[in-house]
């Protein structure tokens, strides 16, 4: 059945893989390590999924152990979904990690190619990877490619992102751990704003928002603020300046934006985890 979500900036989430492996200072608190934790001890199918896929390291934070596995059982979900949704792909795994062959990743875009009345949110830190196999993968207008950025270290990331042939392309700024000035928008169709929430959280600089939204604004980018974040991310909230951003690509069609932003605001039915 399709799993809802409580990520702002989706409805639902869809993991035809399982398991990472941490690669920069943004995977330190990695909410779906700790989830992976939990998940490995739910009984049946779920359980076996998640196992081993993730440990305690030696301080005890919840962190992925390097296992993947590959969820054929998951694959055809999609198809099933009669209602359009936006859908996050691999919220729980990265699609382009090096232990995901190429023949099932090409599987994951056919099941996205054949099924158009959703949207599907690819996020990777492996833009280069993602790039390498470009070629070799089908790219419908349905399939938004992103990439995160947590410093102005990783602003190669962008500069990769921007060669992939995808209708929309994305920046997931989440968590913010530091300022990114001068970030280099032009291809790119949306920004997403999100600090570090969950034990241990590190602090954003309201300083390092407003600039990100303002660069955003300058250079026509939509902008989504998540959240500020913190061990009681509810009680931050997540309103800059006065209001809530929930801007959405504009790539996608005005008329199909304005229909997601309804839905991401008003329908609770997705956001059940």
């Amino acid at each position: 059945m399709a799993q809802g979500s409580r990520i702002e900036w989706t409805e639902a989430t869809w993991n035809p893989v399982a398991g990472c492996t941490p690669v920069s200072p943004g995977c330190l608190n990695c909410y779906a390590a700790r989830m992976a934790l939990r998940l490995e001890h739910m009984p049946g199918s779920t359980g076996k999924k998640y196992k081993g896929t993730a440990k305690r390291a030696k301080d005890g934070r919840p962190v992925f152990s390097g296992n993947i596995t590959l969820d054929e059982s998951a694959l055809d979900l999609p198809r099933s979904w009669r209602l359009g949704r936006i859908i996050f792909v691999n919220s729980m795994s990265d699609l382009f990690h090096d232990a995901v062959p190429l023949e099932y990743i090409q599987r994951v875009f056919k099941v996205m190619e054949d099924c158009p009345q959703h949207t599907f949110q690819v996020l990777t830190k492996r833009p280069n990877r993602a790039l390498d196999f470009a070629a070799e993968l089908p790219w419908p207008k349905n399939v938004w490619m992103g990439t995160s950025v947590e410093s102005d270290k990783y602003f190669d990331r962008i500069r990769v992102l921007k060669q992939i042939p995808a209708k929309v392309r994305f920046l997931s700024c989440e968590p913010l751990l530091g300022p990114l000035k001068r970030m280099p928008l032009a291809g790119v169709h949306w920004v997403i704003v999100g600090g570090e929430s969950g034990p241990g959280a590190r602090p954003m600089e309201a300083e390092w928002v407003h600039d990100i939204r303002d660069q955003c604004e300058t250079r026509g980018v939509p902008f989504f603020f998540k959240q500020w974040g913190g061990v009681r991310k509810k009680e931050a909230g997540r309103t800059l300046g006065g209001r809530t951003w929930d801007e959405l690509p504009q790539n996608a069609g005005a008329a199909e934006c304005l229909e997601m932003i309804e839905r991401i605001s008003t329908n609770t039915a997705f956001k059940r985890w």
